[in-house]
């Protein structure tokens, strides 16, 4: 060896011996956050889908039962119970004010566990006059 030669361990490489191996981490680390996002983002939808299943769950009910109140509050909110049932929501409560049907529901979020919950929608139904509503003309 002449004394201007230089001798490069074989170990190490441009970016220094310690850098081995940091792309890997950062690679796991980076899908690992990509994972958790797009977690999130699927209990994110999840949810958003549980309230429309909801809110469209009890216009259903609201509408069906409505149609049978002048047959009895008992036979409209058992009604609207079917219709309900057949969105898979659940009644939560049913109740008549004059002749418009009051009714809330529950959906559960799918993928329960830790992060799951339930959502919430209300319905009023009832002729358009009761609600205050001028008709045509």
């Amino acid at each position: 060896m002449t004394g201007g030669d230089v001798v490069l361990d074989p170990a190490s490489d441009a970016a220094g011996p310690r850098d081995r191996g940091t792309a890997t981490v950062f690679a796991c680390v980076g899908v690992a956050v990509l994972l958790l996002v797009t977690g999130l983002a699927v209990h994110l939808g999840s949810a958003v889908l549980a309230r429309q299943r909801a809110e469209t769950g009890a216009d259903l009910a609201a509408l069906a039962g409505a149609a049978q109140l002048l047959r009895g509050a008992e036979f409209a909110c058992a009604t609207a119970a079917r219709v309900a049932q057949a969105n898979r929501v659940e009644v939560r409560s049913c109740s008549t004010d004059g002749l418009d049907l009051l009714v809330e529901v529950s959906a559960e979020v799918a993928g329960g566990g830790a992060f799951g919950g339930s959502a919430s929608g209300r319905a009023r139904a009832g002729p358009v006059d009761a609600a205050g509503v001028a008709g045509p003309g």
